[in-house]
Formats: C-alpha cells, sequence, structure tokens
C-alpha cells in the first residue's frame, strides 16, 4: 500500500457498511441532479474503451501506460481503457450537436494502473466528467468565476443534504462562495478555460 494514503489513528466511521453503501448513492445521486440543473448540462454516455487509433484516449502526461486487450468477436481489434475523456468529450458536444449554453456529463470509469494512489487518487477512476459550450466572448474570468460559484454551491448544497440524510454533522453558515480556507471541505480541480468556446470540467 502506498505510503501516501493516510488513515487517521483513531477514526471511526459513523455509518455501518451498508448504510455507507447507501449514502454513496445518495451522494452520487444528489450530486448529479445538482451539477445537472446548476450548469444546464444533459447526461450522456462515454465509453470504457477505445482504439487506440482512433485517438480518443488521453495520456494524461503522457508516460501512463493504457490498459490495453484484445476482442476476439471483432477480429482481434486492440482497444484501451480510457485514461481521460478529455478529447472524447469534444467530439461529443459536436456529434449530439450542443449549442452555447449547453453542454453534458457523464459518469466516467477507467482504469489508470499507473496512478501515484492516495486519498484522493485510485487505479479504479469512478467521477463525473463534464464539458460545457461557450461563446469566443465568454471567455474571460467572470464568466468562468460565476461558473466555479455554482460549482461550490453544488458541492455544498449537496453536504448539506446529505448530512440531514444520514443525520451527521454539518457546520450551518458557511460561505456560498469558494474561498481560500474552505479547499479544507472540498478537493476543487482546477477549473479552466482551454480550448476556444468550450469551458471544461474537471
Amino acid at each position: 500500500m502506498s505510503g501516501n494514503v493516510i488513515i487517521p489513528r483513531h477514526y471511526l466511521s459513523k455509518l455501518e457498511l451498508l448504510e455507507t453503501e447507501v449514502a454513496i448513492k445518495a451522494a452520487k445521486d444528489t450530486f448529479e441532479a445538482q451539477l445537472s440543473a446548476a450548469l444546464g448540462l444533459t447526461r450522456v454516455s462515454a465509453p470504457l474503451f477505445v482504439r487506440p487509433e482512433s485517438g480518443l484516449n488521453d495520456d494524461l502526461n503522457g508516460v501512463e501506460r493504457p490498459v490495453q486487450f484484445d476482442i476476439l468477436d471483432v477480429d482481434g481489434a486492440q482497444v484501451q481503457i480510457v485514461q481521460s475523456l478529455a478529447k472524447w468529450k469534444r467530439m461529443a458536444l459536436a456529434a449530439y450537436g450542443f449549442g452555447p449554453g449547453t453542454g453534458l456529463y457523464t459518469d466516467m470509469n477507467a482504469i489508470r494502473r499507473d496512478e501515484l494512489l492516495d486519498n484522493l487518487h485510485s487505479v479504479y477512476v469512478d467521477q463525473w466528467d463534464w464539458e460545457l459550450v461557450i461563446t469566443p466572448q465568454q471567455r474571460n474570468r467572470d464568466f468562468l468565476r460565476e461558473k466555479v460559484t455554482r460549482l461550490w454551491q453544488v458541492f455544498t448544497k449537496s453536504q448539506q443534504l446529505l448530512c440531514r440524510q444520514h443525520r451527521l454533522g454539518f457546520k450551518a453558515g458557511g460561505s456560498p462562495h469558494p474561498t481560500k480556507g474552505s479547499q479544507n471541505l472540498f478537493h476543487f480541480q482546477q477549473y479552466h478555460l482551454t480550448r476556444p468556446g468550450r469551458l471544461q470540467g474537471p
């Protein structure tokens, strides 16, 4: 086990094993609904594997090895487990015909064999992934800040709902806007404007 995985010495789960599974499902359902509503996104299905020659798999830092295998009934064609949907999402936006102000999200599942393990990273990937179409005029800090604020509110509202549902303690009165100190509550990846006309999620 990696030395980067930290389990507090006196950690004690407030939920039983089955309750934990129920809470995980509730967390995903709650966050999905809040995310879709806040950013006006439509859920689409994402591939688990792609052909290497498609160019849709992402090499991440350029050194991570994808998991690859052949498919017997497709003439032994080689396929790779996706490591990132960055390239696929842009293709999907065009294929589905999304216009400015609309976008997609998906529940991404993947295997990253070379991932450095810690409390936030696993060989098995299960994460929400999204991308929004924007206009060139919206490619500015004010627009980005407004979207990040909406995302922050999705996190805080989801947390409040889950804490009430499972009778867990929640400190009321938190800021509805992301601040430097607030990152102790939630791990934020860096949301950034990528290519012209598109706002990409994590």
